[in-house]
């Protein structure tokens, strides 16, 4: 017999050299001639991928099946790019409120009217009040067709809404008319509750939102008040608008501004103007006075206090003999920077520490301040409407870190000139928009006022801050001009009411929206200041044109 030393197909076992019998591997041709099948566990593996992959497959086509028919697509409202709401017979009042009054994730307009009939089936005789009465007015921003109507008992004294959110309440708008408190819920007009104001008290706004004093889950309100002898202060339910405790008598006359400030510790204060300067008083002294232990889930603030007067309890912020207003430069930081009006100077004092952190001199501020961003450094400027005598006024816009002066430009002044506004860009600057007369186009020698249907409306953007757009849309008496992002990060636009000169008088009353850059194709490019802007008036206006706006 032949003999080999390996081991071979036929020969599947061997004699090793220590003399025992080993078990080979079979070889590849014999695999070929079995088949994998006979591979141990192949086969079972190949079933649990292939229902693997077959069940992958059905729920991706689960999903977009669900997607595609069964779950919606989001639709974007559409709106439009401008309209009007015309009323006859009708006068208005200084008031715009911008909210969203419905679902369509566009914000809406809420404003005042004074007339007799509304619409067809809603006027004053209806309502059993006498005529003309107030009617709470709410528009659809995106087609101004109107979402509801409340008609209420003459006459209008002051409104507010937007107030604190997350507080608990049901209602979002405060209205004082005739001698009566009324609390309306904005997305259906109804009327929350409806309370008498206190005898002999005239409130003004704004209202203050303070946090639940009466333990029932719901913000509350505090009215500071006058009876022509001291300026009281009278805190409301949120939940029922029933008074809170009794009314507290504030250590000061008068008091044209108030605001109601949170500092970093979370303690509220109530900012006071007094004849001798500004000063804050902690809202749970306020409280205290008010009921006994009401106090006592009010935060305080150590700092604040260290300063505060053993007597009155009343903290100084900043001392001038000649303070008019304040206020804060921005309603979403917490603790916001406060921005001092007197009749000689304008000062921003740090809302965390109380420190003057700049001081700038100007002979008389005709109008309220508002605030934007022309340089990029994060914090906001401020724009201020300075008088500077002969009819004209200086439109200053200052640094918000040091208090310089970054930009300015003279307009001829015009009645009823609306302050100045700012919408917020993704570039990290606002657009700018001011109402007068460029004073290079008169001379500026002539004392005459010019007409208020003669004012214009101007754009800046301080990427091209050497020119202006100017529109020169003809329009009657202004009674409220707003301009703001309808929806979250988009849709820029401005709100006009314009209508009779007085409340008193009647006439058409017009409620208009454009979108903000739908004047810029008609709009004129005013070159200022020296060295102007090298690029051709096409390229300003292409430059205004992709501008993309942000809420941020």
């Amino acid at each position: 017999m032949e003999t080999t030393d390996h081991a071979t197909e036929d020969d599947p076992l061997k004699r090793g050299e220590d003399g025992l019998e080993t078990e080979t591997a079979p070889s590849t041709t014999e695999l070929k001639k079995k088949g994998c099948k006979e591979v141990p566990g192949f086969s079972k593996l190949t079933h649990w991928r292939t229902a693997v992959f077959f069940f992958s497959l059905f729920i991706c086509l689960t999903i977009v099946f669900a997607f595609s028919f069964i779950i919606p697509c989001p639709v974007r409202p559409q709106y439009l790019v401008s309209w009007n709401r015309t009323y006859p017979e009708a006068a208005s009042y200084d008031f715009i409120a911008i909210e969203a009054a419905n679902s369509d994730k566009v914000m809406d307009v809420l404003f005042i009217l004074r007339m007799s009939r509304v619409s067809q089936n809603n006027s004053c005789a209806d309502a059993g009040f006498p005529s003309p009465c107030m009617f709470v007015v709410a528009v659809d921003g995106t087609d101004g067709e109107t979402l509801w109507e409340r008609p209420l008992h003459p006459e209008f004294h002051w409104a507010q809404c937007g107030l604190e959110k997350d507080s608990g309440r049901t209602w979002d708008c405060l209205l004082s008319h005739s001698d009566q408190f009324t609390a309306v819920d904005k997305h259906s007009g109804k009327i929350s509750w409806q309370q008498p104001q206190p005898p002999g008290l005239h409130s003004t706004v704004p209202v203050l939102s303070v946090p639940d004093l009466n333990a029932d889950e719901v913000g509350d309100v505090a009215l500071v008040a006058s009876d022509n002898t001291q300026t009281q202060l009278v805190f409301l339910s949120g939940k029922t608008g029933v008074q809170i405790g009794s009314t507290v008598a504030l250590d000061s006359t008068e008091i044209p501004k108030h605001l109601l400030h949170r500092t970093k510790e979370g303690s509220h204060y109530v900012v006071l103007v007094k004849d001798t300067g500004l000063y804050g008083l902690a809202l749970w002294r306020i409280a205290a006075q008010a009921k006994a232990g009401m106090e006592l889930g009010l935060k305080r603030d150590k700092h604040w206090e260290q300063t505060a007067s053993s007597i009155s309890g009343l903290v100084p912020i900043y001392e001038s003999d000649s303070v008019r207003e304040v206020f804060r430069t921005d309603e979403a930081e917490d603790p916001s920077n406060l921005l001092v009006v007197t009749g000689k100077e304008v000062a921003l004092v740090n809302g965390k520490n109380l420190k003057l952190l700049w001081t700038f001199n100007t002979s008389s501020v005709i109008s309220e301040p508002s605030f934007g961003h022309f340089n990029k450094d994060g914090l906001l400027d401020v724009v201020v409407e300075e008088d500077i005598g002969n009819n004209t006024k200086r439109i200053i816009i200052l640094d918000g870190k040091s208090g310089n002066v970054l930009w300015e430009v003279n307009f001829l002044t015009s009645p009823n000139s609306p302050k100045p506004a700012s919408i917020h860009t993704i570039n990290s600057v606002s657009i700018f928009v001011f109402w007068g007369i460029m004073d290079t186009e008169t001379n500026s020698s002539v004392s005459t006022l010019p007409l208020s249907s003669d004012q214009r409306s101007y754009m800046m953007y301080p990427l091209y801050s050497k020119v202006l757009l100017e529109s020169t849309n003809a329009m009657d008496h202004i009674i409220r001009f707003k301009a703001t992002l309808l929806e979250h990060g988009r849709h820029a636009a401005y709100f006009l009411l314009t209508g009779p000169g007085t409340v008193e008088d009647e006439g058409t009353v017009v409620l208009s929206k454009r979108k903000l850059k739908q004047d810029i194709p008609d709009s004129k490019v005013l070159r200022i200041g020296t060295g102007g802007s090298p690029e051709t008036n096409e390229d300003i206006k292409e430059a205004f044109t992709r501008v993309r706006f942000s809420d941020s």
